[in-house]
């Protein structure tokens, strides 16, 4: 299977080279993407298939549950490097519909180490617990918290130094949430959106 990997790609870059034989060379010398996508690590879930945009177009950090932790050094280095370096002017907080990591926070079930990564969802659903007992349905109460879950990553977003700073400078830069359909295909803004001020709005 994995020769199969590198044959494939063998014939993509043959691909890439015949229709436009400058593809590399410009692809290798600089990365300028307007966009930081900040995702969940499903294999589903490709940010720059589902956008229709080319490698280079978008700066991409993966997590289970396209999570905001304010200690993740990970996550900070992206944020700081996209905003500081590249100079992107749109963050993309994309998480999506049936995700694996908003069920696990919730099924009562002990699944390890991610048990901690995962907490912040259960308190997304404790703030908001009066909204999700309203939904009967298991599958729409889920959704609905993946969304407040990512509204919420996208105002921890806001709240960082790193973004507090770009603003503070006058740097224009926007958070957008956004969810994934796996069903349909579509990515909808959940309207959650932060942009360029230090006191945010």
């Amino acid at each position: 299977m994995l020769t199969d990997l590198l044959d494939q790609n063998l014939e993509w870059a043959r691909q890439k080279r015949q229709e436009d034989p400058n593809y590399f060379k410009r692809l290798s010398e600089q990365q300028q993407p307007d966009y930081l996508w900040i995702g969940c690590s499903d294999s589903r879930v490709p940010a720059n298939v589902i956008t229709g945009l080319a490698p280079g177009e978008v700066f991409v950090h993966r997590n289970v549950a396209n999570l905001v932790h304010r200690g993740d050094l990970n996550l900070l280095s992206v944020l700081e490097f996209a905003v500081e370096s590249l100079g992107v002017r749109h963050i993309i907080v994309c998480g999506h519909y049936g995700c694996g990591g908003i069920k696990a926070a919730m099924d009562g079930h002990r699944h390890g180490i991610v048990d901690h990564w995962l907490q912040p969802i259960r308190d997304v659903a404790d703030q908001n617990r009066k909204d999700l007992d309203t939904i009967v349905d298991p599958g729409t109460r889920i959704n609905r918290l993946c969304e407040l879950s990512i509204a919420a990553q996208v105002d921890a977003l806001g709240r960082t130094p790193i973004i507090q700073s770009a603003w503070q400078r006058g740097k224009e830069l926007s958070i957008h949430g956004w969810v994934y359909g796996l069903s349909d295909g579509l990515i909808r803004d959940l309207d959650c959106n932060r942009v360029g001020s230090a006191m945010g709005s």
